[in-house]
């Protein structure tokens, strides 16, 4: 690690360098989720509610890549920067080699079990409306099936890069991609295909983007190579050896179960709104969008201070370590609260901007409401997650991962549906992200319990030594 990123971990103040390492994430994360945005705003010009209806179908397929992406990405970055913080170079080495080919090889299963089983998939997912599954099945076979690698390589790409604290770095990869597909959307739906086209285009513009994103990390890390990084991506046997790989997966499995559940649990919502018709099928496709910026905040930030805070712990700097969680959950719970009150306030205009005046208008309105009331508390589970991730308290974060997602707002969405009604199902999420806030408080406070009474444990015996002397 060069003397400049040492300092960043070890000496400047947290809070600049929280700002420092979670800000390029932050803005890559918000233009991810804008590109995601364009593809339905795009889309929300052709009047088509079930073009509109395809796109937000497919949205858990071409997520579940990022859950894969998550689990050696996140897992191989918390492994590299412990590495790093303690000294040992050969193990950081290792983590980033294994990381690398083992995700090539799960995104290449995932999309070609995503072609066998196209039609079955995209009607789990919501797809129940015939026209609605035959566009969703075209998005899905260009992103996932023929993109996916391309798309699971460039986000892992940006973890690992990140680990060594080249936020920077990572974040101008990933926006290159966001940028690239907003200016490719209107070319290929607009332009160059014939009109009834438009979901295929989106499609196209987002495989093409992730693509050269995905190049320009892999052109990117030869020249980190030489100036000292870990980032050595060369197949080595010692990458598979089993301490490498249990530490890897046990840290990353909660962060790739949190977004696969996340995934699921989209799922389950537009495959029960869908039985509330096509109109509310887009009106929720449109609120998850809009509600998908304020988690993306906080997303980013997670990511972005997790490199900080590993480091500081593998190091045994664990005042620092506690200073960096506490700034980041502060500051990821004030940003999302300001979403929350955006998106409550300005509900109809926004929705306005994606899909024209009438049904699906009035319920994305309703939906977006409802969804946004749990931005501040998710806000702070993802830190925590991310802190448990971190430390390598791997039982605690999965915990959290499940209960946010899959254990709580699954079968409430299921309750609600059958003893309310359809549109009552959406309120299964902001409940979820209470109940996981409040786990994820009282985890927190226990752990940070522990951390002391093992230093005071600490300072005891090295004054029990001095007074033997």
């Amino acid at each position: 690690m060069s003397e400049q990123k040492r300092k960043l971990f070890e000496e400047e103040s947290v809070f600049h360098a929280v700002l420092q390492l979670a800000l390029p994430t932050i803005i890559s994360q918000i233009i991810l989720v804008l590109y995601n945005m364009a593809d339905t705003f795009f889309i929300g010009l052709t009047n088509s509610d079930v073009m509109l209806s395809a796109v937000a179908v497919c949205l858990p397929a071409f997520m579940f890549l990022s859950a894969i992406a998550n689990l050696f990405g996140i897992g191989g970055a918390a492994t590299i920067s412990r590495a790093l913080g303690s000294g040992d170079r050969a193990r950081a080495e290792a983590a980033a080699s294994f990381s690398f080919w083992a995700c090539v090889t799960t995104a290449l299963l995932y999309s070609l079990t995503a072609f066998l089983f196209r039609d079955g998939f995209v009607y789990l997912l919501g797809g129940i409306h015939r026209p609605v599954r035959k566009e969703a099945v075209s998005y899905l076979n260009v992103t996932v099936v023929f993109g996916g690698v391309f798309t699971a390589l460039n986000s892992l790409l940006s973890h690992l890069v990140r680990s060594e604290g080249r936020a920077v770095k990572a974040g101008i990869g990933i926006a290159l991609g966001g940028v690239l597909n907003i200016a490719l959307d209107p070319l290929f739906m607009f332009c160059i295909l014939p009109r009834g086209r438009e979901v295929y285009g989106a499609a196209l513009a987002t495989m093409l983007s992730n693509l050269i994103a995905c190049i320009y990390f892999l052109a990117l890390l030869p020249g980190l190579k030489r100036r000292g990084s870990v980032l050595n991506l060369q197949f080595r046997p010692r990458a598979w050896e089993k301490r490498t790989i249990a530490e890897v997966l046990k840290t990353g499995l909660p962060a790739c179960l949190m977004t696969l559940f996340e995934n699921i649990s989209y799922a389950v919502l537009d495959h029960l709104i869908a039985y509330g018709g096509i109109a509310m099928q887009a009106g929720i496709g449109v609120a998850k969008k809009l509600n998908m910026l304020a988690h993306s905040i906080v997303r980013g930030m997670a990511q972005g201070v997790l490199p900080l805070i590993a480091y500081n712990y593998g190091c045994g700097n664990h005042r620092r370590m506690r200073r960096s969680v506490l700034t980041s959950a502060l500051l990821s719970v004030l940003l999302a609260s300001l979403c929350m009150a955006v998106n409550y306030i300005f509900a109809a205009p926004l929705v306005d901007l994606f899909t024209p005046h009438g049904p699906s208008q009035r319920t994305g309105t309703a939906f977006l409401r409802i969804l946004c009331l749990g931005c501040p508390f998710s806000a702070f589970g993802y830190v925590i997650i991310s802190y448990m991730q971190a430390v390598n308290k791997n039982a605690k974060s999965f915990l959290l991962a499940v209960l946010r997602k899959g254990v709580l707002d699954i079968p409430l969405m299921f309750l609600l549906f059958r003893l309310v009604g359809v549109g009552s199902t959406v309120w299964a999420t902001p409940a979820a992200d209470l109940f996981c806030c409040i786990a994820a408080i009282g985890l927190f406070a226990g752990s940070l319990r522990t951390l002391n009474s093992a230093e005071a444990r600490c300072d005891q015996g090295v004054v029990a030594r001095g007074v033997e002397r």
